[in-house]
């Protein structure tokens, strides 16, 4: 971890929650080197856990970057769901909106993060994790796939020698732990453990034990299937996954909506469209990008729009829509019935904005 504090400098910081992350920081700090720390604030924490991290800003003397949901899609869940809904239909819905999301901002801004993730704590979908890795989700500073670095710098460590040097360095840890909760997440999700049991049984104990990530080590959950150059694929079977991108600048096309705007040949105004499937991590990391984009084209004459592809219109875009592998971008002209794919897998908003403003 020295090399990666030394190598990326202020573009790096440790996502902290919990014990391993506690024990990362006293590490960073042992070393000298300036760190970064940043946690996100889901709303829903225990008490115990929000008086943690105000002990540990004041032990080491720092101000934790603390990121929040947007209030706006807390609300909307809210209203049309329920504060509880996440027991009846699954935890992944409320953990995008307060936890992924968030956290994807906190990674643009970064070219690498490092997490407290060891490969006993969740023998279903960490034992496979290695200590570098190029982020398989989410994106960096530079944008687009491989523009992240990921250290997990305990993997290779068990629980009880991080609690060893926890002791023995006297550092702070939540206070939740001697009530018997080892691995800590929002109130709701989160219970304590009988001996013996494994400390992710404490964590969405309603849900299948293979796949308790909230998305945020969404990439350590394998996809069945295989796609395009190693891409997340899914069976042509649509999953049931909350819907992403959500601007309201953004159009929702339809099979019809999609077919007429390609038979155009003399359009009114310019497209952008996405073809994506929820499912696919590749399209839930240019989330934020796309968004934005249709934000700063809204009122400029180009129209920025969505076409879900997987399942039953997947081979309908395979044919008609240059469909290779999700997320594909393609820009409609205005005065032209030929689409043009977008060419690269740089997929931050500069970027897009460079290939709209150079067509449009």
């Amino acid at each position: 971890m020295d090399k990666a504090l030394e190598k990326f400098g202020n573009d790096i910081a440790i996502a902290f929650s919990g014990a391993e992350d506690v024990a990362l920081i006293e590490y960073a700090h042992l070393t000298g080197r300036p760190y970064r720390v940043f946690s996100l604030d889901t709303g829903r924490l225990n008490p115990e856990t929000y008086q943690f991290f105000d002990t540990v800003e004041k032990h080491y003397g720092i101000r934790i970057e603390y990121m929040f949901p947007d209030a706006v899609e807390v609300q909307a869940l809210v209203r049309t769901k329920g504060l509880f809904s996440f027991y009846e239909d699954g935890h992944q819905e409320c953990c995008r909106v307060r936890k992924v999301r968030p956290l994807r901002r906190a990674l643009k801004g970064l070219r690498a993060w490092i997490t407290g993730q060891r490969k006993d704590q969740s023998p279903g979908t960490r034992s496979e994790i290695p200590v570098v890795q190029v982020d398989p989700v989410f994106e960096g500073l530079d944008g687009g796939a491989g523009s992240l670095v990921k250290w997990n710098p305990v993997a290779n460590v068990e629980g009880h020698d991080i609690w060893n040097f926890l002791h023995a360095m006297n550092v702070p840890v939540n206070s939740l732990h001697s009530k018997g909760y080892i691995s800590i997440g929002c109130e709701p999700c989160t219970r304590s453990v009988l001996p013996g049991q494994h400390e992710r049984e404490g964590r969405w104990w309603w849900e299948d034990a293979k796949a308790k990530e909230c998305g945020l080590h969404k990439g350590n959950i394998k996809q069945e299937g295989g796609g395009e150059n190693g891409k997340a694929a899914q069976s042509n079977g649509a999953a049931t996954e909350t819907d992403i991108f959500t601007s309201q600048n953004l159009v929702t096309l339809s099979r019809t909506g999609i077919e007429n705007l390609a038979k155009l040949e003399d359009r009114k105004e310019p497209w952008i469209v996405v073809l994506y499937a929820p499912w696919c991590q590749f399209c839930q990391a240019m989330e934020a990008s796309y968004d934005e984009l249709a934000d700063k084209l809204a009122g400029s004459g180009v129209k920025v729009g969505k076409f879900r592809a997987d399942g039953e219109q997947k081979e309908f875009a395979q044919k008609e829509l240059q469909l290779g592998s999700f997320p594909t971008i393609l820009f409609f002209p205005k005065h032209s019935s030929q689409p043009i794919k977008y060419p690269t897998e740089k997929r931050d908003v500069n970027s897009l904005l460079a290939f709209v403003n150079a067509l449009r």
